[in-house]
Order: C-alpha cells, then structure tokens, then sequence
C-alpha cells in the first residue's frame, strides 16, 4: 500500500487534483514494468475549520472516474480527512511513503506577537503585513516566528514518513536580489493593506462612531462600510514569505532532510491571462485573494465590508498592473527523509 498526505488541502475542485496526477504517474511506470497497480490510501489534511463536507462529497466522482479511465486492473484507493494543524504530529511513526504541499507552509500558525512598542503603540501601524516601511523589528519577529514553525513542521514529517520518503511542497516566497522602485509595492499583501488602509474612516483617527452617529461626520457609504484605525493597526496577517536562502537554511539547520530538488518561478497576479483588459485583470487577482482571505478578514473587519474591499483592491491592482508586472515569487522543494 502507498501512504500520502496532502497538508493544507483546502476544499476546492483542485483538491484531489495531485493525487489524479500522482496516481496517472505511477500508473504509466507500473505498466511499463508489467507490474500491478499498488493500493493507495490518501490523507487530506487541513484546519479542524476547513469545509471537509465539501470535499468528502467529491469524492465518489473521484473514484468513479478513476475506474473509468483505469478500468479493472487498477488497485483499489482509499481517502480519507486528517484535520489539524500541520505544525505538529499527525500521523503514526514512519507511516507515509509521500507529502505533498502546495502554497500552504507561507502561511504561519499565528501573527507574530507583541507587536506593539514599550509604549503600547502597534509598531506595524497601517499595515496587514510586511511592507516597505515596516520597521526591522517586525521583520525580525515575522523571520523568527517562520523559523520555529518550519522547523517544526520539518521535524513532525520526518517522523511521520518512512526512511527514504519524500516530500515536495511549493510555497509563496520573495525574491530579496530585486530592487524596487518607489512606486513598487513588495507584495501583494501591501496593496490589500493599503486598500484597507483607504478604508478607514475618512473623519480621521479622534473621531469617534458616536460623532458620525450625532451627524458631525459624515459616515461612509452602507456599501463601503467603516473600518476604524484601530482595527487596522490591530492586525497582522498570519503569514510569511521567505527567501529561498531562508527556507535552504532552515532545511538544512533542522536536519532531517536532503534537499533533492530547490526552484524558484514567477507566475503573474493574473495568472498570465495575457488580456489588454487592465480591468478584468485586476477583478481576477482580487479574486483569488478573496477567495483566500475573505474568512479571516471577516472575522477581524466584519462581513459588511467585503464586498467595498475586494472592488476597491481589484481596481487598485488594476492601475498597479498598468505601470507594473505583479508576480508571485514562488519557492518549490523536494526532500528525502534520512
């Protein structure tokens, strides 16, 4: 039997996608060595909030359409859900042949904390990540926060896989050789922060709801919603996106592994939709940001204003991409366990 697990899996259509590719792989070897298909049993992983019912509902279309194409020769597959954090034990000892990651260990177990000074004032102030102004020392915390997670997350695999297993995993990283321009924003993370930032209350940080509702401020649209400073400065986006020396390093340091393959692409914001429409374009990448963070910024900013948000961040990327090629730094690495 063939053990793997997919971690951070999400429920969308593409879930089971790399298991079909994996399993048409295997597939094309066996036959050409005249040996029967092995049993596959497949671990979907993911937070215990993640919508597992959508995905088990697409299941029985996977298995069907598995004996389709395979017909009766194929080895039986079995799926299942392991919910969870991936920073931390899942599986049994030694129990999976294969991990698999794709744009899921960028993102951190938390915010980084205590980011405020020794006065109490937030040290990120009007912004959701890391930007151009952001000060060193929340770099620092966001690289430290990355370290310790990723070393965990690499030491809790090598555990779960067999000696000699792998492990490939793509992730959003940075490209610290680039030197940007002025006008150059250093994510796309920068330009949802900043739209958010255009969101806050037009009367100014002294300003309270209660003038608004007394009618000595003029109170944004229902459509654009009300987003206070403080809400802004209050969060932090659970994220990080290293450079490859960063994610060599850490592999390396923990030591459980032996980097086989290490690559770097770029895939644009729009994921090369190569359309004039400058305004399409940026509807498309807000898109997938929203599809994405809309959960967790719901939680923090409010439902009412999702809508506002993604219309004004999807024309901010708009005018962005008109001077600029947005890309996604993107850092793939295959490891061998012992």
């Amino acid at each position: 039997m063939l053990e793997t697990g997919r971690f951070g899996c999400s429920s969308g259509p593409n879930a089971l996608l790399v298991f079909r590719e994996m399993i048409d792989s295997i597939d094309t070897i066996r036959k050409k060595l005249n040996k029967k298909e092995p049993m596959f049993q497949i671990f979907q992983n993911d937070l215990f909030s993640n919508d597992f019912n959508t995905l088990i509902r697409s299941i029985p279309s996977f298995y069907e359409e598995l004996r389709r194409d395979k017909g009766g020769d194929f080895g039986p597959c079995f799926i299942a859900v392991m919910p969870g954090s991936y920073y931390g034990r899942l599986f049994p000892a030694h129990y999976l042949h294969f991990i698999h990651s794709s744009y899921s260990v960028h993102w951190r177990s938390q915010a980084p904390a205590n980011l405020v000074s020794e006065f109490g004032s937030p040290l990120n102030k009007g912004h959701i990540y890391l930007a151009r102004t952001t000060p060193k020392s929340v770099h620092e915390a966001y690289l430290d926060l990355f370290k310790r997670d990723m070393t965990l997350f690499l030491k809790s695999r090598s555990e779960e896989l067999i000696l000699g297993g792998r492990m490939l995993f793509t992730m959003i990283g940075r490209d610290a050789s680039v030197n940007l321009s002025e006008d150059q924003v250093s994510n796309i993370y920068e330009l949802l922060g900043m739209t958010i930032s255009d969101m806050v209350q037009e009367c100014g940080p002294n300003d309270s709801l209660l003038q608004i509702i007394a009618g000595k401020k003029k109170r944004a649209t229902p459509h654009e919603g009300l987003i206070e400073e403080e809400k802004l400065d209050d969060w932090n986006m659970p994220i990080y996106l290293p450079t490859p020396e960063e994610v060599r390093h850490v592999i390396q340091k923990e030591g459980s592994f032996h980097i086989t393959r290490f690559e770097t692409f770029k895939v644009t914001w729009d994921a090369e939709m190569g359309d004039d429409d400058l305004q399409m374009r940026g509807k498309y990448a807000a898109a997938t940001i929203r599809a994405v963070f809309e959960s967790i910024l719901t939680t923090h900013f409010g439902e009412e204003i999702m809508d506002g948000l993604f219309e004004k961040f999807a024309s901010k990327v708009s005018q962005y991409m008109k001077l600029h090629e947005g890309e996604y730094f993107n850092i793939l690495v295959s490891v061998k366990n012992g």
